[in-house]
């Protein structure tokens, strides 16, 4: 049980340095990411990008340049999702980016569970 407990803060912290890591070494910034997160995002997509809801994407881990170029796309109109496209166009390019890094190092549902 004690071994347990010490392997879950390990991992936990290992976890949180990995995060902010990741997002100096892209030159994004998670904290603002995660603050819009919590703010819209979280609600359909959830704080970790893993929906809980069969109908909206899972976001987790999916490619940096994917997940910006999508949040434009919906902005700019070329991706047609009126839900996406009213939250995107409150986006600026910096939000778009640091979403993208966000939500690219959050680990997938499955990935969570091992």
């Amino acid at each position: 049980m004690k071994r347990s407990i010490a392997i879950r803060r390990a991992t936990g912290v290992a976890a949180a340095v990995a995060f902010i890591t990741a997002g100096s070494a892209i030159g994004a910034d998670l904290a603002a990411a995660k603050k819009i997160v919590n703010d819209t995002c979280q609600a359909c997509h959830g704080m970790d990008g893993n929906s809980q809801i069969p109908d909206n994407p899972k976001l987790a881990g999916q490619h940096r340049d994917y997940l910006a170029k999508a949040l434009r796309d919906y902005k700019s109109g070329a991706r047609k999702n009126p839900i996406m496209a009213g939250f995107a166009g409150l986006l600026s390019p910096q939000d778009i980016d640091n979403l993208a890094a966000y939500f690219s190092v959050q680990p997938p549902a499955l990935l969570q569970k091992m």
